[in-house]
């Protein structure tokens, strides 16, 4: 079994699948790659099912030793990717392309520019052990592996049967860099607070916090003001999903991300469909956010 080398793991790096759901009822958030469709593709790009462990990086800065013979694909923030091999020669990688090493070489990620969270795909996997069926690192129940250090060495999974897919190049946009738009739908405690409240969610630009994790994503702006006779009341702790816009007793809205925790006391106004929580994970401190009801399916 080959073995990937950590030189450096930048920021945070984690090593994620699509997590452990159905496990709520013992605590437990399914956890997962933030950025699902970042990862799904990576992992096709290089031939593994959609299922396989990968690693996500936070703000780039990861740099890696992988061995001649490794298929790899880079997906989700933007930024200069480079294979440094022993020579010397600096070879730039494209995003959203399957790369084959030839030689003893180091992947080097610069800097993000734009988004927040980069994946890196191996052709067959990061195979570290599974824990409670997963291999993603919870970072609130401290649950998986341990984020990357530098000197760790990852096995590399058998190839799978699936051979790379011949398209060597999948166009997509970059993370916006301006305003993000995220589908909601009513939440189960919309009537806690008053109308305005939600004219104000659905019609005000908000900024994203440095405040935010994978927990949740803190959105800064006007106050939600909960309806007078309910000003100060405790709600009991209730089920809490990825999505949920909970909105703690200053007025301020949080949406919680896949390591959210699955009960909580605060009062969800709204929900954002599954079709945006993609995008959750690439918001960048600082940057606008604006919320609006969504109609028919996502």
């Amino acid at each position: 079994m080959s073995v990937v080398r950590v030189i450096e793991p930048g920021a945070l790096t984690l090593v994620h699948d699509l997590g452990r759901p159905g496990l709520a009822r013992w605590g437990l958030s399914a956890s997962g790659a933030f950025d699902r469709a970042a990862h799904r593709l990576a992992n096709r790009l290089v031939g593994n099912p959609d299922t396989a462990a990968a690693l996500e990086c936070l703000l780039g800065g990861l740099r890696l030793g992988l061995p001649a013979g490794t298929w790899f694909a880079v997906t989700g923030a933007r930024g200069e990717t480079a294979l440094l091999g022993a020579d010397g020669r600096r070879l730039r990688v494209e995003p959203h392309t399957a790369v084959l090493v030839e030689a003893d070489a180091e992947l080097q990620l610069g800097p993000v520019t734009h988004g927040l969270r980069t994946t890196v795909a191996l052709r067959g996997g990061i195979e570290v052990d599974p824990v409670l069926g997963s291999r993603s690192r919870d970072t609130l129940a401290a649950l998986g592996p341990e984020p990357l250090r530098a000197g760790d060495e990852l096995p590399i999974g058998p190839a799978p049967a699936t051979p790379v897919p011949a398209a060597d190049l999948v166009p997509i946009d970059a993370p916006a860099d301006g305003v993000v738009e995220l589908g909601v739908r009513p939440g189960p405690r919309l009537d806690w607070f008053t109308d305005d409240a939600w004219r104000v969610l659905l019609s005000s630009e908000w900024v994203t916090s440095a405040r935010s994790d994978r927990t949740g994503v803190r959105l800064e702006g006007a106050a939600l003001e909960r309806r007078a006779h309910l000003a100060g009341v405790e709600l009991a702790s209730e089920g809490m999903l990825w999505g949920s816009i909970q909105v703690s007793p200053d007025g301020a809205p949080t949406v919680l991300g896949p390591d959210h925790p699955v009960t909580g006391g605060y009062p969800v106004i709204a929900v954002v469909v599954d079709g945006s929580l993609d995008l959750l994970a690439q918001l960048r401190p600082g940057q606008r956010v604006r919320v609006r009801l969504a109609t028919g399916r996502y």
